[in-house]
């Protein structure tokens, strides 16, 4: 693709934080420290977990570069970043989260595949382009449509990466067309993050327990395209020392599909009684859930004082709009590709001096 380059070796890899977890060398991925997500409503570009298939494209002229709007329309084009820029700017404050997000917990049931994240595997931006729906409109495609004059039921995104996953081939997901093309999706083709510029036939898909390698059949299940309601704890580490019995008690809230959070409770005694904790986007701004005030498509903070026993297992568990409840134990959802792993979220934390 001209002006943008996907290569096929790690050598022109860009510098990353220092403090990123290192979950995968080649392709990178890594994640933030859990106690960095809560220190900003908005996660810094350089913290934001990295999530790659492959070698990071390179971009040599962004003003050579073309999107290829193509496939089942009547006026296929290419399209210049100066042609998508003169359509009208949109940003949209969003929470992303790879499905594997608390991975290495779910292991813990029984061994998956994939890459081993923490809790990390989260992150909240601020994403600016133009809506889908106005490049759509561009090809011939009017808003709120569904299927195209030629049969086109889904857009499709083809990137430039070189994945080991795709045999060496582009990294490909996609969308219902009757999403893509209804403004109020806020479906953008972001070409800023925070800010700054440049920024799947067998993945992501839910299957029972009683499914395993050998007996699974990918055509039977749809791709995720929304994530559960999920909470974690960011202010503990999974194995914890406090000094003092009266803590803070602070982490995210997300749900998908645009569903806010209606409720976040917290237990220091492995669930036996709850308390409510505050929830917030931003400082002194009342939350509500369903409200035009907040972001439908960003994670909410949490946060509760509580005196806590000797030694306590702290729980966190999320309510949203609609109603849906994490689920109590992982062994509930496992499934073998560990991903969507939304089961309450417990630490341990023991008042006493640590032996660091």
């Amino acid at each position: 693709m001209p002006g943008v380059r996907g290569p096929s070796e790690y050598s022109q890899e860009p510098p990353r934080h220092p403090s990123l977890q290192i979950n995968a060398k080649e392709p990178f991925n890594a994640e933030p420290p859990r106690s960095a997500l809560n220190s900003s409503y908005i996660t810094p570009v350089d913290l934001f977990y990295k999530r790659n298939h492959g070698p990071i494209p390179i971009v040599d002229d962004i003003e050579r570069y073309r999107v290829s709007v193509c496939g089942l329309v009547e006026n296929p084009k290419e399209l210049s970043m100066a042609i998508i820029r003169k359509l009208p700017k949109y940003e949209v404050t969003a929470t992303l989260q790879c499905a594997g997000n608390r991975r290495t917990a779910m292991s813990k049931t029984k061994t998956v595949k994939g890459v081993g994240w923490d809790v990390s595997a989260i992150g909240n931006a601020t994403w600016g382009g133009a809506k889908l729906s106005d490049v759509l409109e561009l090809v011939g495609i009017p808003k709120l449509t569904s299927v195209t004059s030629s049969g086109g039921k889904h857009v499709e995104f083809v990137s430039v990466d070189m994945c080991k996953e795709e045999k060496g081939g582009p990294y490909k997901a996609s969308i219902p067309l009757n999403q893509a093309t209804n403004p109020e999706a806020d479906v953008l083709l972001a070409y800023e993050m925070n800010g700054e510029g440049f920024f799947m036939q067998k993945d992501y898909k839910m299957f029972p327990p009683t499914v395993d390698w050998d007996n699974i059949n990918w055509s039977t299940r749809r791709p995720q395209m929304d994530f559960p309601v999920q909470s974690v704890i960011c202010s503990f580490e999974d194995v914890d020392v406090v000094k003092q019995r009266k803590v803070t008690i602070s982490g995210y809230a997300v749900s998908g599909g645009g569903r806010g959070i209606e409720r976040v409770d917290v237990s220091v005694d492995g669930g036996q009684t709850w308390i409510e904790a505050s929830r917030y986007q931003k400082a002194d701004v009342p939350y509500i859930g369903d409200d035009k005030s907040s972001d439908k498509w960003a994670w909410v903070f949490f946060r509760a004082e509580a005196e806590i026993p000797r030694n306590a297992e702290i729980v966190a568990k999320a309510v949203d709009t609609a109603a849906n409840v994490q689920p109590e134990n992982v062994k509930d959802i496992w499934n073998l590709r560990g991903i969507l792993n939304t089961s309450w979220h417990r630490v341990q934390v023991r008042v006493g001096h640590s032996n660091l």
